[in-house]
């Protein structure tokens, strides 16, 4: 298994988790050799020093690797060039990307994938991937879904690579499509503010983001009448701040926060001492029970001890393992939806300190 990204934050992450497994060949691979050596050197695992895409055909040649798992982000504005690599090379395809454009459109590959008798999947991360298996599961509790509200809030402490702090810039005080009330409405990139409480956690700010479950889940659930997704950076200063920042974008004033990326990561580097290393995610959903009265389930997930990067980790890692025990025989290229359950992810998190669960609002 080659994982692009090796050293990254997740990317590391997903070599750790595979490496506990000895039946498991993982390959860390990148650019920055030192970065590899070092991880290589504590899990036990091999390196590939490259530039991908061009350099990826020559290191699947080279390697054998029968799976590429792709960290290596900001996925907004990426092509396919990588997968299409996979595919060409007969070898199974995973990435982590959560830009809306990337993964909704991804079955655009699924023909070729098919003749090629490989699975290309997109989206196996927190969301689509994760943010549906919770769907699904807390779906069977109710006799019909209306409405479905997402959110994610990273702790100030948790690590955070460039990648991502850039893949939010690109969309903050943008206009973003979303599916409410049955019709497809704009909202604003990091605008549409509100506060949430979380159990066990408090109240944090959270605002608007452009992901993938937007569109896919509009049509996934077709009844849902409303699809929102929210995060937050649990800094209440920094938030607002970005929030501010967002209105000089829609205002036309400057075209993109994404040039200012290295300051926010010089800003959030001199601030991470503050703040905590809780993260969370929630679910809740809307709808009616048999007797068509209103319901709502709430699900949330606390992740504690600096442990919240390995649940945007997690599906890659469900979905590796499930490839190499051979019960994932799909072929294809499509949003991953559906490929694993809640529980496939409890029983890979159950030794972090990640604790998850439903409760009635």
């Amino acid at each position: 298994m080659l994982v692009l990204g090796g050293a990254g934050v997740f990317g590391s992450r997903i070599c750790r988790r595979l490496a506990r497994d000895p039946a498991l060949r993982v390959i860390a691979a990148g650019r920055s050799a030192p970065a590899l050596e070092r991880l290589a050197t504590e899990l036990g695992i091999e390196t590939g020093v490259f530039e991908a895409p061009p350099g990826l055909p020559a290191a699947l040649a080279e390697t054998g690797a029968r799976l590429v798992i792709h960290t290596a982000g900001p996925f907004q504005g990426q092509d396919y060039s990588i997968a299409e690599a996979c595919i060409a090379a007969g070898v199974h395809y995973i990435d982590i990307s959560d830009g809306r454009d990337f993964v909704s459109g991804f079955d655009a590959l699924d023909a070729r994938a098919r003749e090629a008798g490989v699975l290309a999947v997109s989206g196996a991360s927190s969301v689509p991937a994760l943010s549906a298996a919770v769907i699904d599961d807390g779906r069977a509790r109710l006799a019909r879904l209306t409405g479905i509200e997402i959110g994610i809030s990273p702790g100030n402490k948790a690590p955070r690579g460039p990648a991502v702090i850039e893949a939010f810039l690109s969309y903050t005080g943008k206009p973003i499509l979303c599916w409410r009330e049955g019709a497809w409405r704009t909202v604003y990139g990091w605008q549409d503010l509100r506060r949430v409480r979380i159990g066990g956690l408090g109240y944090r700010w959270f605002s608007a983001c452009d992901v993938p479950d937007l569109t896919l889940f509009a049509k996934r659930y077709p009844e849902a009448e409303t699809v929102r997704f929210h995060a937050g950076i649990e800094l209440r200063t920094l938030h607002l701040g970005l929030w501010a920042l967002s209105w000089l974008v829609r205002a036309g004033l400057v075209g993109s926060l994404r040039p200012i990326a290295g300051i926010a990561r010089r800003m959030g580097d001199v601030t991470s001492h503050f703040g905590t290393d809780r993260g969370a995610m929630y679910v809740h959903l809307k709808g009616t029970d048999p007797a068509g009265r209103p319901i709502r389930r709430c699900w949330s997930l606390i992740a504690e001890a600096g442990d919240g990067p390995f649940v945007p980790a997690t599906p890659a890692v469900i979905l590796a393992k499930k490839l190499a025990q051979g019960t994932l025989t799909a072929s294809g290229a499509l949003p991953c939806l559906g490929l694993f359950t809640l529980e496939e992810f409890r029983t890979e998190i159950a030794d972090l300190a990640i604790r998850d669960g439903w409760a009635a609002a």
